[in-house]
C-alpha cells in the first residue's frame, strides 16, 4: 500500500519516464484511476534507450514540470534502469526526490533471517556454467570471511536451473533464501540450509526471484 502523499504526487504529475509503457500506465491507472491516460506524456528508459536522448527527457523540468520515473519492478536505479538520468539530473542541479515504494532486494533481506547489517547486491551471475560455479563459490567465500549476505538475481526462466546450480555448488550448511513474487498473493519466501533445500524441491520457473546466500 503506497502512502497518500505518493498517490497525490502521481495524480499531479503528467510527465513520466517508464521502463515499459504498458506496465507504467497500468500502475498509474491502479493507484489513481481517475487520472486521464491521455494526459500522460511518456518517454522510455530501458536497455534500448540511447544515452544522447536522456538530456532531452529532462526538458519539461526546465519548463516548470515535474517528471516521475517508474520502473517495472523494484525501485528505479536499484537493479532497474534510472541511474544514468538521475546522474544527469544532479549534474544539471535538478532536485531529485525518492518516493516510498517496494524494493524486492530490501524486502528479501528483511524477510530472510540472514545478515541485514552487512550485505551486497551482485546483480546477475555469469551465464557460462564454469564461470557461474566459480562466482557462486567466490560469493560463499566472501560471505564467510566478511559475515556478509550475498544477494543476486536470475532471469526468471532460468530460476530452477539456478537452484540446481546452488545446491550442487554450495556447502551443505550454507544458508539460502529464495524469495519470489514479492508483494503478490503468490509470494514465497523460505530460508533453509543447502542440505535442507536438497530435500525441498520447488518450482519457481518464470517468477521474479531474489536469491540470498550466507555462510557462517
Amino acid at each position: 500500500m503506497l502512502p497518500l502523499s505518493v498517490k497525490n504526487i502521481v495524480e499531479a504529475t503528467d510527465y513520466y519516464l517508464f521502463e515499459n509503457e504498458k506496465a507504467g500506465r497500468k500502475f498509474i491507472k491502479k493507484i489513481t484511476p481517475s487520472k486521464a491516460q491521455n494526459s500522460l506524456k511518456i518517454n522510455l528508459i530501458n536497455k534500448f534507450t540511447v544515452n544522447e536522448e536522456l538530456n532531452s527527457f529532462l526538458d519539461p523540468i526546465h519548463q516548470g514540470h515535474n517528471i516521475g520515473l517508474i520502473s517495472d519492478a523494484g525501485c528505479p536505479g536499484v537493479a532497474d534502469p534510472g541511474s544514468d538520468i538521475i546522474k544527469i539530473a544532479h549534474q544539471s542541479n535538478i532536485k531529485v526526490i525518492p518516493l516510498v515504494g517496494p524494493s524486492s532486494i530490501l524486502l528479501a533481506i528483511m524477510s530472510s533471517g540472514l545478515n541485514g547489517q552487512n550485505f551486497a547486491f551482485n546483480g546477475y551471475l555469469p551465464i557460462d556454467k564454469s564461470e557461474k560455479r566459480n562466482k557462486i563459490k567466490e560469493l560463499e567465500k566472501i560471505s564467510a570471511q566478511k559475515n556478509q549476505s550475498q544477494i543476486f538475481i536470475e532471469t526468471p526462466y532460468r530460476n530452477n536451473k539456478m537452484i540446481e546450480d546452488l545446491t550442487r555448488t554450495l556447502n551443505g550448511d550454507t544458508s539460502l533464501c529464495i524469495a519470489c513474487d514479492l508483494t503478490l498473493n503468490s509470494e514465497y519466501i523460505r530460508t533453509l540450509s543447502i542440505n535442507e533445500w536438497k530435500k525441498n524441491k520447488i518450482n519457481i520457473d518464470k517468477k521474479p526471484a531474489i536469491f540470498i546466500i550466507h555462510k557462517d
